[in-house]
């Protein structure tokens, strides 16, 4: 009787084709776009299906406001679910605000010029059949343009559930584990999950991926005082959500943004493990209301932009970009995020001992081998 085996032939991991999404170059995990091309190319060319992006807003939030339009505009232009939660402004109004797309963005004009121009591939490779790409023929990532808006008829096309203030006044059992408004949310969240058959383990003809933002979670209006109880007592109902929500998007199509007001917390330990529990996290410095505000050296730059974990995906390391020192801009029709170039320091102000310290390490006149030592061995 022959010997049984545990070894089995490795096969290929079939990836699903839904439109709006690519597989990752690194480990072939399924992406997304959050709607800034330059942000998909920091944490490694977009986001993860089934991950956390935790944005630390800026101090006036109107940033990382931006990066959630962006967010459901793409989410539009792509055919995707979207569930957007709000409790500080209503959510309705940041829906009228999605920018337009442009449709005649660099890219596609330089594409479209090639296939109308006048050069010809030679005749013998016109019959040759194409290579077939294992991405889906629909584009990854869509550029806009903040000085116009969506059409109404765009976003009365797509698929969006809002959850505004009105939403969680309805009480819950008490529980000890979590406030009621992350409870509530939890449940939105899974049974949007479940009516949408997102899950992994239900079935369906067609997929589509279920984009989730919240915005300024953990703000006061959310029951949130920077991990403390009323009676000052530690309270981890925020990380808790976390946990909770990371668990249900590891078995769905789901993607979540979330941004976090981290500059409210007085504990810089409490942020860090909100850090810890989201896969992706980054940090938007504005400089408006700082002295950087003022400083020439950051003239081009409207704030500063920190990783603050990248995702370690099927993994044991994660992608690292080619430089941490980012720093990003709001232009009148786009944002961006850049790597900061500072000017060189030329200031005629300055003393002599700032510009030139070597001085202070010549030798002296005794020193040992001096051209003028008197000192004899």
């Amino acid at each position: 009787m022959a010997a049984s085996t545990s070894f089995q032939k490795k096969t290929r991991v079939k990836i699903p084709q839904i439109s709006g999404t690519k597989p990752s170059l690194l480990n072939s995990q399924l992406l997304i776009s959050t709607g800034v091309p330059s942000l998909d190319n920091i944490i490694g060319g977009g986001l993860a299906v089934g991950t956390v992006l935790l944005i630390e807003e800026d101090t006036y939030g109107s940033y990382a406001r931006l990066l959630v339009k962006y967010f459901v505009a793409e989410s539009v232009m792509t055919r995707h679910s979207t569930l957007l939660a709000d409790l500080d402004t209503d959510p309705n109004s940041l829906i009228q605000e999605l920018p337009a797309p442009i449709t005649d963005d660099p890219e596609e004009a330089m594409s479209e010029g090639a296939d109308s121009g006048s050069m010809k591939i030679a005749w013998r490779y016109q019959n040759k059949p194409k290579v077939q790409s294992n991405q889906p023929s629909a584009k990854f990532g869509h550029y806009y343009d903040l000085t116009k808006s969506m059409s109404a008829e765009t976003v009365a096309s797509s698929d969006i559930l809002t959850l505004s203030s009105l939403d969680f006044k309805h009480s819950l059992d008490p529980c000890p584990f979590m406030t009621p408004h992350y409870r509530r949310l939890l449940q939105h969240i899974h049974s949007r999950i479940e009516s949408g058959r997102f899950s992994t383990s239900q079935q369906c003809d067609s997929r589509s991926i279920l984009r989730i933002a919240i915005h300024s979670l953990g703000s006061p209006l959310w029951g949130e005082s920077g991990g403390l109880g009323p009676d000052g007592s530690s309270d981890p109902s925020l990380p808790r959500f976390l946990y909770a929500l990371r668990s249900i998007l590891r078995s769905a199509y789901a993607c979540c943004l979330i941004t976090v007001p981290s500059h409210l917390f007085q504990d810089p330990g409490f942020v860090e493990r909100l850090v810890r529990l989201s896969d992706t996290a980054i940090r938007l410095e504005s400089f408006a209301g700082s002295m950087k505000e003022k400083n020439l050296a950051f003239k081009e730059y409207h704030g500063l932009l920190h990783l603050r974990q990248l995702p370690r995906l099927n993994s044991l390391i994660s992608h690292m970009p080619d430089t941490l020192d980012l720093a990003f801009k709001l232009r009148r029709k786009k944002f961006t995020i850049e790597k900061l170039h500072l000017p060189p320091e030329l200031s005629e102000s300055a003393s002599r001992d700032q510009e030139d310290p070597a001085p202070r390490f010549k030798p002296t006149s005794l020193a040992c081998g001096g051209p003028s030592s008197k000192l004899d061995f």
